[in-house]
């Protein structure tokens, strides 16, 4: 018997080791194996769901006369290319056909095996793929390499776009066939379905008074046939502060608006600043409230959400941020069709030249208030107006298809644009135009889909305008605070547009599929990903700030900032600050950008200072002329509901609103924005069959929203709740605590 070095007997030294190494090896591999075989299967799958039909065929022979006018004129214009006979242009025509018909459903079968980044890279090269195999097979062409290829596809595929877009009257009927032909190749199967399936639009940033008046306007012809037909009911909801999209989506996919107090915050107790369009964070806060029985929690999807609703699939949600790639046949097939990505790429190119165009004249025009609107924020103008919104309306049409019960869909589109530009400004509307297309597609697909579905549109938030806090004062916001502390005193600013890059920066982390180890993704975008979230634009400046704690604290979102005191524990009250600052609460009080200022007081709670008066939140009384006038009469309750969520500063900060246009002064360098309070950005629309029973009065905040959607997929039959009964003592006690004041466990 043989003792090795531990004494234990009846082994050999090294080898135990070198079993468990040849174990892990061998589990490794079974694991890879399994992978592997898992998405070849998959790509079969996909690879069978293409197979040729007649209406292929007939789509194939369409493109064959689109590519031959765009083969010409590309070999008109560019170097490096010549064909040398009519009948060798014709021949490639149809040889570029068969390879296209051949070459591309592999293709997209291999994106959807290989997942990842491998969607983005095949969406990419797959029509230059293309061409090149066409090129080299026709003896009547000559061309210098795979560069010449490269250019013809592109040119091709430009001038098809523009060729389209003339011939169709500027509408996306190339791409909404392409969405077609999608749905068609789910022929009968699917999910089983008893009943119809929802699908709910949340059009971003959309108030009810701009609605009511596209509506009125005929601007927007499907939601107002919509609502003129009576099909449809349009309703206004009371969005309270914060009015920003993660509060009202907490609220309305999981009906925990309380737990989300701005767009960004400062964790005392962890040193940590929190922004809700980081995926980690994101996925954090979701943590912190889900009870896994969201809105979509039975079998439901969300697609472009900051939270998921607890859908068992998410796509392009930040929260669940992951490979769509694998999960989504509609991706790979949209990377791959010249209809899909490569349409989309040249149509962004496109916005960003319109987007320059448009802020040109604005300027030009001299339009007031306005604010800068160049550098990253045109191709950002770009990717969420056209290919995030591209690859949303693909991701519904697949889900219907499929019959899936519930899609929620976020389109930032409005938004975007009404930040920059003002939300009742020319394009702002056209983007609002976009939107109302998007739905007509929608309606479209439900009527050639098995199940029956209805449509639900709703908005987060509004938008509120007026020129910037640093346009009208000639310093920001952060700078103010700093001039108003104590001599020595350091304050760190969390402000920017950060929230336009979320729908972005999601998207590429789910292509490079959050890779944290020395992956193709990280190499390509290594100074860009950070805990596997790959982040662009000023968020990914935002990061956990300085262990030793700064004296002081600034947010900001909108017309909405918090101050914080991360020495003071808890939350610190009018005393302590003005122990450590004795000049900032009042030189905030009589700035004339400041509205109001809410900081609790010893022995009277939270506190509404103005310059002319002051309003006790928790009994309503009003000493000297009250600051919440023109906020509306729903300003105390809102403040006060805002002081009872966790993480909320101490010292709330609201701007200014002018008395005859209601607009209000941003802490931002955003033209329309919200957040706060003022204007219209707390109020919200709801637009909801008709043939559902009304809700029973005035819908107040996104939990409202929230509950009322669950009550009417309850009564289609669409909800599986395995404890209603607790579900309902819940919604009671959370109702219960709002109403007393005393925040629920």
């Amino acid at each position: 018997m043989v003792a090795d070095r531990t004494g234990a007997p009846g082994t050999v030294p090294g080898t135990a080791g070198q079993a468990d190494l040849s174990g892990r090896r061998r589990a490794r591999l079974a694991v890879v194996g399994r992978l592997l075989r898992g998405r070849l299967r998959l790509g079969g799958v996909v690879l069978r769901g293409m197979k040729p039909t007649p209406r292929r065929l007939l789509r194939v022979i369409r493109s064959a006369v689109a590519s031959g006018l765009a083969l010409a004129l590309a070999f008109a214009f560019l170097p490096g290319i010549e064909v040398d006979s009519l009948a060798g242009l014709i021949r490639l025509v149809v040889i570029l056909a068969v390879v296209g018909a051949v070459l591309r459903p592999i293709l997209v079968a291999l994106a959807v095996a290989l997942g990842g980044i491998a969607v983005l890279l095949i969406g990419l090269f797959a029509q230059t793929l293309v061409i090149y195999v066409a090129l080299r097979i026709e003896p009547d062409v000559a061309f210098h390499g795979f560069g010449a290829a490269i250019g013809v596809a592109w040119t091709t595929a430009a001038i098809a776009a523009m060729v389209g877009w003339l011939a169709d009257a500027g509408s996306d009927e190339t791409f909404i066939g392409e969405i077609m032909r999608q749905v068609a190749r789910y022929g009968g199967g699917g999910i089983p379905f008893d009943g119809p399936g929802v699908v709910i639009v949340q059009i971003d940033g959309l108030s009810a008074p701009l609605l009511r008046w596209a509506v009125t306007a005929g601007n927007l012809p499907t939601l107002s046939r919509w609502v003129r037909s009576g099909s449809h009911r349009l309703v206004e909801w009371h969005t309270g502060m914060p009015s920003t999209t993660p509060t009202s989506q907490a609220g309305i996919l999981h009906g925990a608006s309380r737990h989300v107090p701005a767009f960004r915050w400062y964790e005392k107790n962890t040193g940590r600043l929190i922004v809700t369009n980081r995926p980690r964070d994101a996925a954090e806060i979701e943590r912190g409230f889900s009870n896994g029985r969201g809105l979509l929690a039975d079998g439901g999807v969300s697609i472009s959400n900051v939270f998921s609703g607890d859908a068992p699939h998410s796509l392009l949600t930040v929260s669940q941020a992951g490979l769509p790639g694998r999960r989504a046949r509609g991706y790979a097939s949209f990377a791959a069709s010249p209809q899909g990505f490569a349409r989309s790429l040249v149509l962004t190119v496109g916005e960003m030249i319109k987007e320059v165009h448009q802020a040109r004249k604005q300027r030009r025009d001299r339009i007031f208030p306005r604010v800068r609107r160049g550098g990253s924020y045109i191709a950002l103008r770009g990717l969420t107006n056209v290919l995030l919104r591209d690859l949303n309306v693909t991701f519904i049409a697949e889900q219907m298809a499929r019959g899936v019960p519930v899609v929620f869909c976020d389109f930032v589109d409005y938004d975007e644009v009404a930040h920059h530009a003002g939300p009742n400004r020319r394009e702002s509307l056209q983007t609002l135009e976009g939107i109302d297309r998007v739905l007509a597609t929608l309606e479209r697909v439900a009527a050639n889909v098995r199940r029956p579905y209805t449509f639900v549109a709703l908005s987060d938030h509004g938008q509120s305008q007026g020129a910037t806090f640093r346009q009208r004062y000639g310093r920001s916001f952060p700078d103010t605070v700093r001039d108003l502390l104590t001599p020595g005193a350091a304050a760190t600013a969390a402000t920017g547009t950060a929230e336009d890059w979320g729908p972005v920066n999601t998207l590429l982390t789910e292509v490079t599929g959050g890779d944290t180890g020395d992956g193709p993704s990280r190499r390509i975008l290594r100074r860009r990903i950070d805990d596997g979230q790959v982040t662009f634009g000023p968020s990914r400046l935002e990061v956990t700030l300085d262990p030793e704690r700064p004296d002081l604290v600034v947010v900001a979102s909108g017309n909405l900032a918090m101050v914080y005191l991360p020495q003071v524990a808890g939350r610190a009250d009018l005393d302590h600050l003005e122990f450590l600052h004795p000049a900032l609460v009042r030189g905030l009080v009589n700035h004339p950008g400041v509205g109001f200022v809410v900081v609790r007081c010893h022995g009277h709670g939270p506190v509404a200072f103005g310059a002319h008066g002051r309003v006790f939140l928790d009994t309503g009384v009003v000493e000297g002329t009250s600051p919440l006038l023109g906020y509306g009469s729903r300003a105390a309750a809102d403040l006060l509901r805002h002081q009872r969520m966790d993480h909320v500063g101490d010292i709330v900060v609201v701007s200014r609103v002018d008395p005859g246009t209601r607009e209000v002064a941003a802490f931002e360098e955003l033209v329309g924005c919200h957040g706060g309070i003022g204007g219209d950005q707390t109020r919200a629309v709801l637009l909801y069959p008709a043939a559902w029973p009304a809700p029973g009065g005035p819908i107040e905040g996104p939990d409202a929203i929230h509950r009322q959607l669950i009550q009417w997929l309850e009564q289609l039959g669409l909800r599986r709740d395995p404890f209603p009964a607790a579900r309902a003592a819940e919604n009671d006690q959370s109702l219960s605590a709002e109403a007393t004041g005393d925040t629920p466990p």
